[in-house]
């Protein structure tokens, strides 16, 4: 578990579904007794001292109402069948994931060469290349993305996307995917290269329970 400093005060942490529930006793015993609302998208612990503790739903809506963190904790721990899709420029890879499993995948890459410094037509010609790669390399990623997940499209909970975004939004304008990116949910995945490795790893990303925590005024506690 990594922290990182949160825009408007406080930071960042996720947790694995399996250590949520373990992660909010230590927040009640770091703060002292917690009042706990939320909404379909974020549960909110406002502890004795102050400390607030705001927990982002993976895969919302949660059911709104008390207990609002075993509802959490249960919802988090759901084992949902997620389609992921990363493309980064030249590479791709879709894999179906039943909980942190993954069922069935396929990854591959295509030649897309890097920009040129060159002038003159000789630059013109190697951007209209570099162009033609791009987009057979995208449709390379779309042809696998479909194969991997249109058969199971019925039975998909939600779609994640990764790699990076521009190459994700290339990849949006192919209409054969429109039914599977209809589905897509946060976060996005911020990843290397698409490799099978890679791939394996998504479960902490996109399965982590977001938190934001602000320490009580005037303090130097820790979470």
């Amino acid at each position: 578990m990594s922290a990182r400093p949160a825009k408007g005060g406080g930071r960042w942490v996720s947790v694995v579904p399996e250590r949520v529930h373990p992660w909010i006793d230590g927040f009640a015993d770091r703060h002292g007794p917690f009042e706990a609302a939320g909404d379909e998208r974020v549960v909110r612990l406002v502890a004795a001292d102050g400390a607030l503790a705001e927990l982002y739903v993976p895969f919302p809506p949660l059911q709104v109402g008390p207990p609002y963190v075993s509802r959490l904790v249960a919802h988090a721990r759901a084992e949902r069948h997620v389609g992921v899709i990363l493309v980064r420029m030249g590479g791709y890879a879709a894999g179906l994931f039943h909980g942190s499993r993954l069922v069935t995948s396929k990854v591959g890459s295509r030649l897309v060469q890097g920009r040129t410094a060159a002038g003159g037509w000789s630059q013109q010609r190697f951007a209209r290349r570099r162009q033609n790669q791009a987009g057979q390399a995208f449709e390379a990623a779309a042809e696998t993305v479909l194969r991997v997940l249109s058969p199971c499209q019925g039975e998909l909970d939600a779609v994640v996307l990764g790699g990076d975004r521009r190459a994700v939004d290339a990849l949006r304008a192919d209409r054969r995917l429109a039914g599977l990116l209809a589905l897509e949910t946060e976060p996005f995945l911020v990843v290397p290269d698409p490799k099978l490795t890679v791939l394996k790893d998504t479960p902490a990303l996109f399965r982590a329970v977001r938190i934001r925590v602000v320490d009580p005024p005037a303090t130097d506690g820790g979470s």
